[in-house]
């Protein structure tokens, strides 16, 4: 079934009736990057160029933005891989459990050390990977949001990470998160939504309608389509949870051509949900949680609410649960879950028990 929205959700909760200065430095252009979209303000539309759907930034995200960017900057120029952040590794891979509030590229600078500390390595690496004049060709299979926490997957050689550029490409490595939404208990269970992405005049990531794909954007890159698919797991305490393999295709399609009409800022219900993104784009995940009306509990960014019963958070609650695909050198189907976070064990605590 395909449903073009606006889609009219009522208000009805479906289950009532988400070493070193140097490296300090390194991290400065993420405070640069995450400053530049900041005047994204709604201007008179041009007939030359597709309108987003979705809302420019809040204020809200303009002063709490840069001091997150900055923080994590300082966490990140600090930051040292264990052991125990290690979820699997093989000759050919290694995939982590990453913290919220830490920049990607510290996951990778911070991996070499853990590869050759001798009382810790498992897997000897296939070449030498240090310093001097010899190359790493440690290479990030995915990357994750500064505050996204949870699986990113490392290749150890050149040709591993082109066979991953290429499995993501045509869609064969299958990624599930978990959000932690605060918004209207939405009346689907389970739904795809397909829409448009983009960065509007101003730098801003935006949800563009469908029927927009391949128009060009202000700044000469293109709108692409983009795909999420999602299931409800809890709302307000009452789990439906089930396990990532037991995860079905969903039977109702949202294709986005107008404007959401599901207000951020009525009934405020917390909603976990599980997402599968089909398609890979930059807030993905963020931006359609945000156009269902239900933004991700502290991503301010989108419209999610900074202070909650109480507590204030200092970054947005989503999760890469898993990766799943067929190793690039083996054959073997591989699942990689990353263990569940706070604030996801506590809906689920009946179930996981």
């Amino acid at each position: 079934m395909t449903v073009k929205l606006p889609l009219q959700i009522p208000l009805t909760n479906f289950f009532l009736s988400s070493s070193s200065s140097t490296k300090f430095f390194q991290h400065h252009k993420f405070i640069w990057m995450a400053s530049q979209s900041y005047f994204d303000y709604p201007t008179a539309a041009s007939t030359d160029y597709p309108v987003p759907l979705s809302p420019p930034l809040p204020e809200l995200s303009k002063e709490i933005e840069p001091h997150r960017a900055l923080t994590a900057s300082s966490k990140s120029a600090l930051f040292t891989l264990e052991r125990s952040h290690v979820i699997f590794e093989d000759e050919w891979l290694i995939a982590v459990n990453k913290p919220q509030g830490i920049y990607c590229e510290s996951i990778l600078s911070s991996l070499p050390d853990l590869l050759n500390d001798s009382g810790f390595l498992m897997f000897s690496p296939p070449l030498a990977i240090s310093s001097g004049d010899k190359v790493s060709e440690l290479h990030l299979a995915n990357r994750l949001d500064r505050d996204t926490s949870g699986v990113m997957l490392i290749t150890k050689l050149h040709k591993v990470a082109a066979k991953f550029v290429k499995a993501f490409t045509d869609h064969k490595v299958r990624k599930t998160y978990l959000a932690f939404c605060v918004g209207i208990a939405p009346k689907w269970e389970k739904i795809t939504i397909k829409s448009g992405h983009g960065r509007s005049k101003y730098g801003a990531w935006r949800v563009y309608a469908a029927s927009d794909a391949g128009r060009k954007l202000p700044g000469g890159s293109l709108v692409k389509d983009m795909e999420t698919s999602f299931e409800v797991l809890s709302v307000n305490g009452l789990e439906c949870f089930k396990q990532v393999s037991d995860l079905q295709k969903d039977e109702a399609v949202v294709v986005v051509q107008e404007q959401s009409v599901i207000g951020c800022d009525l009934k405020k219900d917390e909603i976990l949900v599980r997402a599968s993104p089909r398609s890979g784009r930059t807030h993905q995940i963020r931006l359609h949680c945000q156009y269902l009306g239900i933004p991700i509990r502290g991503d301010v960014r989108y419209e999610g609410v900074y202070e909650w019963k109480g507590s204030k958070y200092d970054g947005h609650d989503l999760h890469a649960e898993s990766l799943s695909f067929d190793h690039p050198v083996t054959g073997k189907p591989i699942l990689l879950q990353a263990p569940l976070p706070s604030w996801a064990i506590q809906p689920l605590r009946s179930q996981i028990k």
